[in-house]
């Protein structure tokens, strides 16, 4: 068994109205890689931000190599060698990789000054022995994400973190770039850091974890060496169901056809793609990362350039110039990346869902408030959206919330086609489940729902029919109830019809 770096013991942690942590156990260990599981509000990363010194417990305690210690803020807390990596990165995009890395710390020289050439030459050595090509001179702000990500691992380890609490840090990354973090963490266990990993991708629990701690309510539900637990086991421990009771059924009555698109081209990313979808079915597209299915949502609702085919809308040929002309054919989107795309985060909840409709309620140029509360009220309490008050505002809430919102401003525009691009990217288990139930509601309800997902079980959990592309080309259809992962799976990563 490896060494035991931290051990939190009895952690209660209470907020006014609720109690966030009752009575917590919680290890970690060098050279491991532990997964924090559990819906939000679990407590999962309350118990995290107290590690990091964010949080002072009501009670309990924390042994730090064998010895107890108070981590009264997050500078003590990287000083005894812990660092948290949060989901939204902590970093200034104006500055080099070098600055970000050394930011507060930077080496000097005669007189003060910092020592440029110290400075590079560190974040170099850092970002060597993590396996990344990055040049230090380089502006942040011109990186990836991805890239970005690893600079805050860089600059983790320029702390001598032997502690690194990883937030959801899969979130925004994908293919290559989801590999190259596995090669990190992979590199962090083979220098002794203990890696604590929170993750809403249980498959990724399993690709990159040695063990798995699961939060309900508060509470540990249990800790299990990921090679003796399943992924049903594990999402029953999370929410009392197997993950196949929490799809809904499958519609059955299916009326008339909203979307033709035939042979529709966008440069290279999409040669040649064509389907249908119909009202009450909930039509999924499948692939891999960059095999156009974005891109094909993109061009369905104008936001993307048309270089040859046709798209039709109830049977009438359309020609989009903007998503004005797809909102005006009633169509709406739920893009990739809700919180930059699809809401302006600081307004409220009501602001968010009215944007789409606001000509609807205008007079003269003023905005009738009294009517834009009640179709708000009226569509968040059908959506169940969970808001203290419709003047929230919306970075304030859960991310399966914000997709309720989301969906809510679409609803009210009066969409009869939606669009959901990776719906549940980001979102618990159990918010998954509301998601999943409320997406075949509006099918029952005559909606058309074409959706995108990378998730191969939603996939195949969820949709009446399944369309498969490859390299931005159409490979294959499968009809719902009888696809499975593997046929999903084979027409993405070949390109072989194996459709029936």
């Amino acid at each position: 068994m490896t060494q035991s770096l931290v051990e939190m013991r009895g952690i209660t942690m209470r907020f006014p109205g609720v109690t966030a942590l009752d009575g917590v156990d919680f290890e970690s260990r060098a050279g491991e890689v532990h997964a924090v599981v559990g819906e939000n509000g679990a407590g999962k990363s309350t118990l995290m931000k107290i590690l990091a010194g964010v949080y002072q417990p009501d009670c309990g305690e924390i042994v730090l190599r064998g010895q107890p210690v108070r981590i009264s803020s997050p500078h003590e807390a990287q000083l005894l060698g812990i660092s948290i990596i949060y989901q939204e990165l902590n970093l200034l995009p104006d500055l080099t990789v070098a600055e970000n890395v050394f930011l507060g710390r930077e080496p000097r020289g005669k007189f003060g000054l910092i020592d440029s050439r110290a400075l590079e030459l560190g974040a170099r050595e850092v970002l060597h022995r993590l396996g990344v090509d990055i040049d230090p001179r380089q502006r942040l702000g011109r990186l990836s994400v991805a890239q970005q990500q690893m600079v805050e691992i860089a600059k983790a380890l320029s702390l001598n973190a032997q502690i690194v609490i990883m937030d959801e840090p899969s979130a925004a990354l994908g293919g290559r770039d989801l590999d190259k973090l596995f090669e990190v963490i992979a590199a962090l266990k083979k220098n002794n850091v203990a890696v604590i990993y929170i993750s809403h991708r249980l498959a990724e629990v399993f690709q990159v974890a040695d063990r798995v701690t699961v939060f309900k309510d508060g509470k540990v539900v249990g800790t299990h060496t990921v090679s003796e637990i399943d992924r049903p086991s594990l999402v029953r421990m999370m929410i009392g169901r197997t993950l196949s009771e929490t799809f809904p059924p499958r519609g059955k009555q299916v009326g008339e056809e909203i979307l033709r698109v035939e042979g529709l081209r966008c440069g290279d990313k999409l040669t040649r793609a064509s389907l249908s979808v119909r009202r009450g079915e909930i039509v999924g597209i499948a692939g891999l990362v960059g095999s156009g299915r974005t891109e094909l949502a993109q061009a369905i609702f104008g936001a993307r350039r048309i270089d040859g085919g046709e798209v039709r809308i109830r049977g009438q040929k359309v020609s989009f110039d903007s998503p004005r002309d797809g909102l005006h054919h009633k169509l709406g989107f739920l893009t990739e990346d809700r919180n930059l795309e699809g809401l302006v985060m600081g307004l409220s909840v009501r602001e968010n869902a009215a944007l789409p409709s606001l000509d609807r309620r205008q007079h003269f140029g003023f905005v009738d408030s009294n009517a834009e509360g009640k179709v708000v009220a009226e569509m968040t309490e059908n959506l169940r959206v969970r808001t203290p008050s419709l003047g929230q505002e919306v970075e304030n809430l859960s991310g399966g919330t914000r997709q309720k919102v989301v969906l809510a401003k679409w609803l009210i525009s009066g969409a009869e086609l939606l669009i959901f691009d990776e719906p549940t990217r980001g979102i618990d288990v159990g918010a998954k489940a509301e998601i999943w139930q409320l997406m075949r509601d509006l099918a029952n309800q005559g909606k058309a729902i074409l959706m995108i997902s990378s998730e191969i079980p939603e996939i195949v959990g969820i949709s009446d029919r399944i369309v498969v592309m490859h390299r931005g080309c159409m490979v294959g259809e499968l009809a719902g109830e009888t696809a499975t992962e593997e046929k999903v799976m084979m027409l993405a990563t070949y390109g072989e019809s194996h459709g029936e």
